[in-house]
């Protein structure tokens, strides 16, 4: 045991940007897994073995789970959207914003290329062999997101902004210290509720993304993977939505809380002038205890 300790040490990464770019991409991966397997067993079986609550409650399992797994290692963001309102609100170096970003997306497409396989006979029984993105047999929704045929690039832009601005505009103080935080322990289910809040009263016009790497991920997988420039060219460009509407969102979300919220929150306790304060108490106790022990000897 000794000796594979020593093994496991010396593979240990020292590099602190290094580990938290490795619990991105796992985090991102294990949320996407979660939640694109749903989508695949609920599209494949025809809605049979699960309906969109199902693939709702998947992704919301799959942010649970990625936050309990690497959170103390990058603070899971798991999502671009997020580490730029970090960024913006000087919790994050702006330098780990495209590692991060990069990190995530590539979890992303790790994660779509295992559900591929795992559900890769379902899906060409379920299309008849043919990868597309419109129709009934349509299989590329199983990865990423599409909006409905009314719903215009507008509309769109302006559901995933609100989406992702609400996600931030609730996560936000869940964590802070001058609001009334939540217990770190239960941080990643309260997350994962709101997550299953926003994707259960905002996904029909365009699937709720409300994240660009979760999108983009699996949206070049299905291309690589034979789905072809559709993914890209669909809906009249619809992509790029899912990939500038969140970073809006974020950021928006982030202000509204900064300008409605904490900067009207009480300042916290300055730590030094509390010390001082404490010692001064003490000396003051001090001193009035000896002059009741001089006060009690002189009256003998």
């Amino acid at each position: 045991m000794s000796r594979v300790k020593k093994i496991i040490k010396r593979m240990k990464v020292k590099n602190e940007l290094m580990r938290q770019i490795m619990g991105e991409v796992l985090g991102t991966f294990v949320l996407l897994l979660f939640g694109c397997a749903a989508a695949a067993q609920v599209k494949t079986s025809r809605e049979t073995k699960g309906q969109l609550l199902s693939v709702n409650m998947a992704f919301s399992i799959g942010v649970m789970s990625a936050m309990y797994l690497s959170r103390a290692v990058s603070g899971a963001h798991l999502n671009p959207a997020v580490s730029l309102s970090f960024c913006v609100l000087g919790d994050l170096a702006w330098i780990k914003l495209l590692p991060y970003s990069l990190a995530q997306t590539f979890g992303a497409y790790l994660a779509s290329g295992l559900v591929y396989l795992i559900y890769h006979d379902a899906i060409m029984e379920f299309s008849g062999g043919v990868l597309t993105v419109f129709g009934p047999n349509e299989t590329a929704s199983i990865f990423a997101t599409y909006p409905t045929d009314v719903v215009s690039l507008q509309t769109s832009f302006l559901d995933q902004v609100v989406g992702t601005a609400m996600l931030m505009l609730c996560i936000l103080p869940l964590n802070d210290k001058r609001n009334a935080p939540a217990p770190e322990a239960l941080l990643p289910p309260i997350v994962a509720t709101v997550v299953l809040g926003i994707s259960m009263s905002m996904s029909a016009n365009c699937g709720a993304a409300i994240n660009p790497a979760r999108d983009l991920g699996p949206r070049l997988f299905t291309f690589m993977a034979g789905w072809g420039t559709e993914v890209f060219t669909c809906y009249d460009y619809f992509f790029w939505i899912p990939l500038v509407a969140p970073m809006v969102g974020g950021v928006l979300g982030s202000i509204i809380y900064l300008v409605f919220i904490q900067w009207h929150l009480p300042e916290p306790e300055d730590e030094s002038e509390s010390e001082e304060f404490n010692e001064q108490t003490k000396v003051t106790e001090d001193n009035n205890k000896k002059d009741e022990f001089f006060h009690k000897m002189s009256s003998l």
